[in-house]
């Protein structure tokens, strides 16, 4: 069946979802390089990777064949398909509704292609003016603002653009359509002027006000926001909806940042027009604007295909006003950021007025000379810091440091709360608990558990235990199979209560396996005590091609028993490897443990704090299996027919979860933090 024509709506919105590592990865074993991706070549034969994939580009380029493009070209040509066999494809796999063209409308869009090329123009056009009028006698008001006000450097106005809107009712009209003849229809589909309601005719809607052009990612202007310079509002005024703009899916200096965000791994996220600006001026060059509404879906995904990590850092005010508009530029990334898809942290910077009023007054050497030097971070934090009177250390440490959004909030819930009050500690207990029923990441939700397990005790230790078994109980309440006896059955029974939280997901096992395995080919040194680990434990490998690659080694070690050397063996990754010809399959799983990276050299230099964390994670997971077994076990016993089978596998599963626990305590300054 012919594919009918697909809308280029549809097209763009494919190549803007489909991010092409993501793509690439299900048809090439790819490695972190640098800032970009390296694989072998999919399109030739070759034995050293000359294959390059760029995150931030969307493109990708083999060295050795010349081959390149995008997401789609790579995929059209891997699998020898049509265009629109691709697209279609690549629309299902992101959810990207699909319109098509009939014959009777490729005329329209012809039209609509047309009217984009002149919208484009007609912006740049406008922009210049702006930034031209900016220079003459009637704008100085407007640029002593952004050099004595903002402080501004000349270069900073010149990369942003920045200019200024008469104060006319038809300056920039008459500018547009009277000497450059532009049709007033293409000004006003661009947003640029509006028709009089009364008498025919246009004017400005922008009209003495400081001009910020909005660009895309491709650094085309879409769009403006203007200040006002006197009293009238709003204070900011932006350019309405359009053709090309959509308030919704833009940032603000996402042009400017993108190459930031990717080199940072990182993207800082303000509020309004200068604070990114400002940002910029001092060399924070991965900070975009919201442009003051909530951050949606759309400009989460813009933004995120440039940071590896996915950190996203929101930096409002602290006061109240600040609070308000962080949970409000969250939106509708909550959801990612419960799943842990979005590593969201808050930087707040408290006391909003006060910093700028002194330094209104007050020049940077008194404002340093505030306290020594050695603690004049502590005292920026105090005030209203100007981030431009920052060092680039102190910059990145705030910026490291935020607060991840949840703890955030756990901040916010316990601020100016005397937690030995009984109904201050039942208020902030309840909400805490419907915090964490939001968490949808096991590790995650295991991890603040414990930590407001933590808070909840004030400093007994002795009651952490008891505060974690009170959250598990109200996150996810028991269901009693039996209703005698009741205690211990809300105490310990129903599924859901401890497992729940515990650190279960094949992906924390598997990254705990496989660092151990990397340790003992690559370590030496350590392959007695590994060895000397998990023999005191009885602890097998999980996961079937791990445990395969263990029985290898066990197999070409010298010697057997308690006379084995296994520490003597130079060129055991070289046999083993040979020994691996005859297993193509079981190879493909684990060649990757084989090689170290940068960031695999990283994770192995704490060596034997890393092993006895990814022991912890394997020794965990053997002992929640063992406390599910007995605890199914003994919801399954009536405890009247069957007493003491009942009692015997109460006292069993109850003592693996002591020990569940225990090890539990060790996986949270050890496991989470090394693994």
């Amino acid at each position: 069946m012919q594919i009918p024509r697909l809308h280029p709506d549809t097209i763009e919105e494919v190549k803007l979802r489909a991010d092409i590592v993501d793509v690439v990865s299900e048809y090439v074993v790819l490695r972190k390089r640098g800032k970009d991706f390296v694989g072998l070549c999919p399109f030739h034969d070759e034995k050293s990777p000359s294959f390059t994939v760029s995150q931030t580009k969307q493109m990708y380029y083999c060295f050795g064949c010349q081959a390149g493009g995008n997401a789609i070209k790579f995929v059209m040509e891997l699998g020898k398909r049509s265009f629109a066999d691709v697209v279609l494809d690549l629309a299902r796999r992101y959810q990207v509704p699909v319109q098509t063209l009939e014959p009777e409308q490729r005329q329209e869009l012809q039209r609509q292609l047309s009217l984009r090329e002149q919208l484009y123009e007609v912006l740049a056009t406008s922009a210049q003016f702006y930034q031209h009028a900016l220079r003459q006698s009637q704008g100085q008001k407007a640029l002593q603002y952004l050099q004595f006000n903002r402080q501004l450097k000349e270069e900073t106005i010149q990369q942003f653009g920045l200019g200024y809107a008469p104060a006319g009712w038809e300056t920039l009209y008459r500018y547009l359509v009277e000497d450059k003849h532009y049709p007033a229809q293409i000004l006003e589909k661009a947003g640029l002027i509006k028709p009089r309601k009364e008498g025919g005719g246009y004017y400005d809607v922008f009209r003495d006000r400081l001009m910020i052009p909005i660009r895309d990612v491709q650094g085309r202007v879409i769009a403006f926001g203007g200040r006002t310079l006197t009293d009238e509002q709003p204070k900011y005024l932006n350019s309405p909806e359009t053709e090309l703009f959509s308030k919704g899916k833009t940032l603000f200096a996402l042009d400017q940042a993108k190459g930031g965000i990717s080199q940072l791994d990182q993207a800082v996220v303000v509020e309004g027009y200068f604070d990114a600006i400002a940002l910029h001026a001092v060399g924070i060059n991965n900070a975009v604007a919201s442009l003051g509404t909530a951050l949606s879906l759309e400009q989460v995904r813009l933004v995120l295909r440039y940071t590896e990590s996915k950190e996203l850092v929101l930096n409002f005010d602290a006061d109240k006003a600040g609070t308000n508009a962080t949970e409000r530029a969250i939106g509708e990334i909550a959801e990612l950021a419960y799943k842990g898809e979005v590593r969201l942290r808050i930087l707040n910077l408290p006391n909003g007025k006060d910093a700028d009023e002194f330094l209104n007054t007050h020049n940077p050497e008194e404002y340093q000379a505030l306290a020594p030097t050695n603690e004049r971070l502590s005292i920026l934090k105090e005030y209203r810091y100007r981030i431009d009177e920052l060092s680039p250390s102190e910059r990145k440490e705030l910026l490291e440091t935020a607060p991840l959004w949840i703890d955030w909030q756990i901040q916010q819930i316990i601020q100016n709360r005397d937690l030995k009050q009984a109904t201050d500690f039942q208020q902030v207990t309840q909400q805490i608990v419907k915090l964490l029923q939001n968490i949808a990441n096991s590790d995650t939700l295991n991890h603040y558990i414990s930590h407001c397990a933590e808070i909840l005790s004030l400093g007994d230790t002795r009651l952490i235990p008891l505060r974690v078994e009170n959250l598990l109980t109200q996150i996810s309440p028991p269901a009693a199979k039996y209703s005698k006896p009741v205690s211990a059955r809300k105490a310990w029974g129903g599924g859901k209560v401890s497992h729940s939280a515990l650190p279960t997901e094949r992906s924390f096992l598997e990254h705990a396996e496989a660092l151990l395995l990397r340790i003992y080919l690559h370590c030496p040194e350590q392959r007695q005590a590994i060895i000397a680990e998990l023999e005191e434990r009885d602890l097998q490998f999980s996961l079937s091609h791990h445990r395969f690659l263990w029985q290898q080694i066990l197999e070409i070690s010298p010697g057997d028993g308690e006379t084995r050397n296994f520490a003597s063996q130079p060129d055991l990754i070289s046999r083993l490897q040979d020994h691996f010809l005859e297993f193509s399959s079981e190879m493909g799983l684990i060649s990757h443990l084989f090689h170290v990276n940068e960031k695999n050299q990283k994770e192995i230099l704490r060596t034997p704090q890393v092993v006895q964390a990814a022991i912890a994670c394997m020794d965990l997971v053997m002992l929640e299996k063992r406390y599910r077994h007995f605890l199914e076990l003994w919801q399954q016993t009536d405890p009247e027919a069957e007493p003491e089978r009942y009692q015997s596998y109460y006292q069993a599963f109850y003592a693996e979860k002591i020990k569940l626990q225990k090890i539990d305590r060790q996986r949270l300054f050890s496991i989470t933090e090394l693994l």
